[in-house]
């Protein structure tokens, strides 16, 4: 990898990697805590260092192409998804609660995505939307074996498709 490459993937690597630890870790490790930047900032600094440096290959891959493109295209899909997430978990709880049935069911389904990336973010967006759980992939086949609670949940992924075509769009793969 040239050096320019690995200071761009390094640095944005950091700064995804401190994004996060912003948004997420400081905001709830310090709610009792008076709030202090410096020790806040320091501590974040420090771990997304050491997380970039041991990951900037896997976050930015040097055969990687329109890496900010998809960046871009991936930060709508992260609102999307999280939208998703707080649908299903009504869902989910009309479920429990008895309202609607529970009906759980295996289901496997081809998709027409290929990269690793790709694959592994559709996945991880099955298992995090609650009632559905990805248990296996084929990845040469772009086969996934996913658990559902019930037909409507198993549906949205075999006839409507809208998860597939946004992970799709984000790692252009459409």
């Amino acid at each position: 990898m040239k050096k320019e490459s690995m200071a761009f993937s390094i640095a944005l690597t950091f700064c995804v990697m401190f994004a996060f630890w912003m948004l997420l870790s400081a905001w709830t490790v310090y709610l009792l805590e008076p709030y202090d930047l410096l020790k806040v900032s320091s501590r974040g600094i420090l771990a997304a260092l050491i997380v970039s440096f041991l990951t900037y290959e896997i976050f930015v891959p040097s055969r990687g192409e329109n890496v900010l493109l998809k960046i871009r295209r991936l930060i709508p899909y992260i609102g999307w998804e999280l939208w998703q997430i707080y649908l299903a978990t009504i869902d989910v709880t009309k479920r429990v609660l008895g309202i609607l049935p529970v009906d759980p069911r295996i289901i496997e389904f081809d998709t027409t995505l290929r990269s690793d990336f790709a694959l592994v973010t559709f996945a991880n967006s099955i298992t995090l939307t609650p009632g559905t759980i990805t248990i296996d992939i084929e990845p040469e086949k772009g086969r996934y074996i996913v658990h559902a609670i019930a037909k409507e949940p198993a549906e949205s992924l075999t006839v409507d498709q809208t998860m597939q075509k946004k992970v799709g769009h984000v790692f252009m793969e459409e």
